[in-house]
């Protein structure tokens, strides 16, 4: 229950007003919360891209399909009438903070974390050295990241991360077209991994140990079962096997699979895929373009990494750094420069303005670890706001009518998914289109 200062209002009375910034989990988490049985509280998920669902479209790995169908969900929370999804629409260039602040009660930002963060080393500006989430933007049809073209003619990649980005950026280098094709790669990454690239050696490097690694076990354990790759382990790297009845939880099924990969013996008519722990990038050497990466030994001292001062060379050209993500800033909007979100008070940061997921804790859990989190954050909303006033849907209709702006709704969404859908071959779900001037142009046919 809500009140106002004067007499409680009824949850089914609340009348609200609701910008989403980000139209990926989180936001659509946060806007099925605020809606249900909630007739009165209108929400407009806003995204920059004229495609819904964030991270799952552009960020949940090609050939794992049924992470994907979480989309039902969301695309049921679009068939309220109280729920409304706008496409194309760009903060920053359409339409600034300031003036949504003026057309909503309430403003969300579930923007997630897009930007990868810095190595922090000498040479990470060289070409060859390409962040996870612009690689895996590339492979995944990301408009922004459609023409990086990355070159694989190249004999040896290093994968900087114990996470599973890691192995999914390791995985889909390491695949054959075969173990692709029922899969929505890109085509140009297609077309790049599997007819050009050069690829006979991936390392996947963490600074820690086994132990300490974040890979869950489904993801490590599909590296033991490539059709054209090995994937290996130096048996010193890991800890005795006497040990391993007092693991528990994912740690415990990793190891099974870490001492499986260990056993693995070097198949020169294979790709290599080397797992390597205890061991710090320091260093990118090249010239214009990265062509070695200098690794320092570490050792673990209170469960973090401590460099040892032994180095040797990787040789290598194409480096992925697969170590986190940050949010982008937005002006007007605090920020932890640090943590790379947004400053806020368990999701408040001001008495019109959330933020919720990525956005208001960092990259973390799981795409169902934004159920809470939304949930949480819809509660707060509906607690701390004292009912609304404002037009939203309606004054911003106004203002993208006034500057001629291709917006996308959710029923041309629809159109374009049905024209990726059609245009897919060998058994894909569907081939993701890549220039947005071509989807607006679907959407609005």
């Amino acid at each position: 229950m809500v009140t106002n200062g004067a007499a409680p209002i009824s949850e089914d009375d609340i009348k609200l007003s609701v910008a989403i910034i980000g139209a990926g989990p989180a936001g659509y988490y946060t806007a099925e919360a605020l809606t249900t049985g909630k007739p009165g509280v209108k929400v407009d998920i806003l995204d920059k891209l004229p495609t819904p669902y964030g991270l799952i479209r552009a960020g949940v790995a090609p050939d794992h399909q049924s992470i994907k169908n979480v989309s039902k969900r969301y695309a049921a929370t679009n068939d309220r009438e109280n729920v409304r999804f706008v496409g194309n629409l760009s903060l920053g260039q359409d339409i600034t903070m300031a003036e949504l602040k003026d057309l909503y009660d309430v403003i969300i930002l579930a923007t997630g974390a897009p930007t990868d963060r810095p190595l922090g080393i000498e040479g990470e500006d060289l070409d060859g050295v390409i962040g996870s989430g612009a690689f895996v933007g590339w492979y995944n049809s990301h408009p922004d990241y459609a023409d990086l073209n990355p070159d694989l003619r190249i004999a040896s990649v290093a994968v900087i991360g114990n996470g599973n980005v890691a192995v999914d950026v390791a995985r889909i280098l390491a695949k054959t077209a075969n173990e692709m094709k029922d899969t929505d790669l890109a085509a140009h990454a297609a077309e790049a991994i599997h007819k050009s690239s050069s690829i006979k050696d991936i390392h996947v490097i963490g600074r820690r140990g086994p132990l300490e690694a974040a890979f869950t076990p489904k993801e490590l354990g599909e590296l033991n079962t490539l059709e054209n790759c090995v994937a290996l382990l130096d048996p010193s790297q890991l800890p005795p096997a006497s040990g391993d009845a007092d693991l528990s939880g994912a740690v415990k099924k990793n190891m099974v699979h870490l001492r499986a990969i260990a056993e693995n013996t070097a198949d020169d008519t294979k790709i290599r895929l080397h797992l390597m722990f205890y061991a710090q990038p320091v260093g990118i050497l090249g010239e214009g373009r990265a062509c070695g990466l200098t690794l320092e030994k570490t050792i673990l001292v209170d469960g973090k990494a401590k460099g040892t001062g032994e180095t040797e060379v990787l040789p290598t050209g194409l480096i992925v750094p697969c170590i986190g993500y940050r949010t982008s800033p937005i002006e007007g909007i605090p920020y932890n420069t640090g943590r790379g979100i947004f400053r806020s008070d368990e999701g408040r940061i001001d008495a019109q303005t959330y933020c919720v997921g990525w956005a208001r804790r960092g990259p973390s859990g799981t795409i169902g670890t934004n159920k809470p989190d939304g949930i949480g954050i819809a509660a707060k909303i509906l607690a701390e706001v004292k009912g609304g006033h404002k037009e939203g849907r309606v004054a911003l209709d106004r203002l993208i009518a006034e500057r001629n702006l291709h917006v996308v709704t959710f029923a041309n969404w629809k159109k374009i998914e049905a024209a990726e859908n059609s245009a897919a071959t060998n058994g894909a779900p569907r081939l993701k289109m890549v220039d947005v001037d071509d989807m607006v142009s679907i959407a609005e046919s």
